[in-house]
């Protein structure tokens, strides 16, 4: 069986948080936690996890079922979790539908937030671990940089991004509905990633001044407090100086709650039972649900974010739907690239472009000869020029063609003499390799 691109994953359309933080796989390695045994269903394989996402995406030999059994075992035993409660909300893709779901998250058409920037980078983040761990293959090295650029195409082209807000931007906008003015008040950031850093900003424009940042990296939170002028501090002091907090926005990776009811109702007795607000964008969550329970404390957790986004959706829809179609246009082009990565489309496609690139030639040729060149001379010209493009691709034809006998290694081989020839004729930009260069002096 040829091999097939399966994606498998639950997100915030088809599970609630309390799910979705029970099946998170941060820290899970396709490698090392058996999806891609010797011999095994997977040969390829990506893994994201975000707040409001987690998706296996796959590459394989096999059916789907096989590949279905190893994945979803795999995801549930990680998790300690059942694995028929993960069935319930897993939503499976395969094939072209599968590339275009990739290219509709990348570009953030299926966010809780439409057109939010950060899907983006942590996808790419989710790229860079599989390269890291060598998960990644041809196909999925091709597919994921194909999503980066489609998702680039749709941000250019289309307005879905204008106005787009972000969850900390949601986060903050339901600060302001409970306090109203925020210049008086005083926030915690717990965790110090993109959100918290975002979230600061957004605080800072909306008037308040006074910030904490917790951080378990305490050198982060210092770079963080820096940057806004604020006040950093270690995990360890978190509990200490959140009575001075009316607001608290905690997004940390913990793998479970690091705020307990009991710590809060302590906490409102220190504050005199003055109102304290809590915002936890983390999955899986950091603060105990409980909390909401106490008197003079509101907690939300992301799923609750959901009206504020809403509100900013309506204007973008109508850009979501081009943004749809520049989708379909890219999943044509990659589906016409994986069709060529069989060995006789590439062999097509590269005497073709050598006979367009003589002919091109010998028409220059020709006229700069001049008007008396007789039919025999042309024809003489034209089976050399001809001649010549056949010996020149004859050596390379034969190794891709020893190569594709080799089982493993064909793929990656006539990737690379279609990128060597540009058979797919894209256009590089002159600076694409910088960061290369860079990072590999």
């Amino acid at each position: 069986m040829e091999q097939q691109i399966y994606l498998f994953g639950l997100s915030h359309k088809t599970a609630a948080i309390e799910i979705r933080e029970k099946f998170a796989l941060n820290g899970f390695e396709p490698l090392s936690h058996g999806l891609m045994e010797d011999q095994g269903p997977v040969q390829e394989a990506l893994v994201l996890s975000t707040c409001n996402r987690v998706e296996i995406l796959c590459v394989s030999s096999e059916v789907k079922e096989a590949v279905q059994d190893k994945a979803l075992t795999a995801w549930a035993e990680f998790c300690g979790q059942d694995r028929d409660t993960l069935e319930k909300h897993v939503y499976f893709y395969s094939g072209l539908e599968a590339v275009k779901h990739l290219f509709s998250v990348a570009a953030s058409l299926d966010s809780m937030v439409l057109g939010e920037p950060q899907i983006l980078g942590q996808l790419k983040d989710a790229y860079r671990k599989a390269v890291q761990e060598k998960t990644a293959g041809v196909i999925i090295n091709r597919l994921l940089h194909k999503s980066f650029s489609a998702a680039k195409r749709i941000r250019t082209e289309t307005a879905v991004s204008s106005s787009a807000v972000s969850i900390s931007y949601a986060a903050v906008e339901l600060a302001k509905k409970i306090f109203g003015e925020l210049s008086d008040q005083k926030a915690m950031l717990i965790g110090a990633g993109e959100m918290a850093e975002l979230a600061a900003l957004h605080l800072l424009n909306s008037g308040l001044k006074d910030i904490m940042v917790a951080n378990r990296t305490p050198a982060r939170a210092q770079e963080l407090a820096q940057r806004f002028n604020g006040q950093a501090m270690c995990m360890e002091k978190m509990l200490e100086n959140l009575p001075q907090a009316d607001i608290v926005i905690s997004s940390t990776g913990a793998s479970g709650i690091i705020i307990s009811a009991a710590q809060v109702r302590e906490i409102l007795k220190k504050r005199k039972h003055r109102p304290i607000f809590f915002i936890d964008i983390a999955v899986p969550r950091d603060i105990d649900a409980r909390v909401n329970m106490l008197d003079n404390v509101y907690l939300y957790d992301i799923d609750d974010l959901k009206e504020v986004v809403e509100e900013n959706l309506a204007g973008r829809r109508e850009e979501a739907a081009r943004a749809a179609e520049i989708v379909d246009i890219e999943v044509e082009k990659f589906s016409d690239w994986l069709r060529a990565l069989d060995l006789s489309p590439t062999i097509v496609d590269l005497l073709n472009r050598g006979e367009i690139l003589a002919r091109r030639e010998l028409r220059k040729s020709l006229r700069s000869l001049g008007p008396d060149v007789s039919a025999d001379t042309t024809r003489v010209v034209e089976q050399m020029a001809l001649s010549l493009v056949r010996k020149l691709y004859h050596e390379p034809i034969v190794f891709l063609k020893r190569r594709a006998r080799e089982e493993g290694s064909a793929q990656k081989f006539i990737d690379l003499a279609r990128r060597i020839f540009n058979l797919d004729d894209e256009q590089v930009p002159p600076d694409a390799h910088q960061n290369r260069k860079r990072n590999n002096p």
